[in-house]
């Protein structure tokens, strides 16, 4: 599933194709595209066609594109990718991608005439046209976006390590009252938003903290540099343009990113710890996996 570096991505790609572009037109392909939509395909075209869009947005794995006017209600079209949904920039006319569910067109001032496209292989991603609702701390709702607003089925997700408004405070806070695991409560976006599976392996790697440890048994020195491993690992992400180990990952361009290079623990299993030399282990996890290296990651008493 696309994390925060990888949506993040797909929205600086958007972002200067779409700021200020009047969408012309929407074709539904594939209702099942508009599970999180509130009416029918034609609604969802209707909503859309004739209003502008201001820019891209994101708060961890959500993306949204607000649009101008209805000032009364303020709306933007929101974004969930799934597990493989892909948000394309192609130009107008351009022949129909292989797992299309939705393709708007646009007139952008800076580059004409556009085609943005929603494919997605699994169908669990959605778009929908959301109300946007103001934020409970009154900060901007996302990176890419001034306003204090966010979608409201966004509305209940945490911030994200790399916003501007993350309070670090409260996050530290959050760990001393939580009993499960620090990767489950890594991967809880209503903690913190925007980690999933291979940066919490790569995260709790670099911090050396086994991933069944008890989030209140970190003391407030091993949270803070939990949390900047996380803010290194996703920020290191993010310059290699995600990670891709298939060709369900791509930017805007359908290009596909490389952190997949600089892994220390995801998919490694029984390779070399980078750290150490013991090979790294892979071990089940909430019908997922988890890679660490059981020598530089110690479990807890009981583990």
């Amino acid at each position: 599933m696309p994390e925060l570096p990888e949506v993040e991505v797909v929205r600086g790609g958007l972002e200067p194709a779409v700021a200020g572009a009047r969408i012309s037109g929407v074709t539904v392909l594939d209702e099942r595209a508009l599970t999180r939509h509130r009416g029918s395909a034609s609604e969802f075209e209707a909503a859309l066609t004739g209003r502008t869009i201001e820019g891209a947005a994101r708060r961890g794995k959500f993306l949204w594109l607000p649009l101008a006017g209805q000032p009364e209600q303020p709306e933007a079209l929101m974004a969930h990718l799934g597990m493989s949904g892909q948000m394309l920039l192609r130009s107008p006319g351009a022949p129909t991608e292989r797992h299309e569910r939705v393709r708007i067109d646009v007139d952008s001032p800076q580059h004409g005439e556009l085609a943005v496209v929603f494919a997605d292989q699994r169908t669990f991603g959605s778009l929908a046209v959301d109300a946007l609702v103001p934020t409970a701390d009154g900060a901007p709702g996302g990176w890419g976006s001034a306003r204090p607003e966010v979608p409201s089925q966004a509305a209940h997700i945490a911030r994200d390590p790399l916003d501007p408004a993350f309070a670090d405070a409260r996050f530290r806070d959050a760990l001393r009252g939580r009993k499960s695991g620090i990767k489950r409560v890594l991967l809880d976006q209503t903690t913190v938003s925007g980690i999933g599976n291979i940066y919490a392996d790569e995260a709790l790697w670099a911090a050396r903290l086994h991933p069944a440890t008890p989030a209140q048994e970190l003391s407030t020195r091993a949270a803070r540099r939990l949390l900047a491993e996380v803010r290194a690992v996703l920020e290191k992400a993010l310059a290699e343009g995600g990670t891709s180990f298939d060709a369900q990952y791509v930017n805007v361009n359908g290009q596909s990113g490389y952190f997949a290079h600089s892994l220390n623990a995801y998919g490694r299993t029984g390779r070399p710890c980078p750290r150490c030399g013991r090979p790294i282990v892979r071990v089940s996890f909430m019908n997922r996996s988890s890679h660490y290296c059981p020598h530089c990651q110690r479990a807890p008493r009981g583990a």
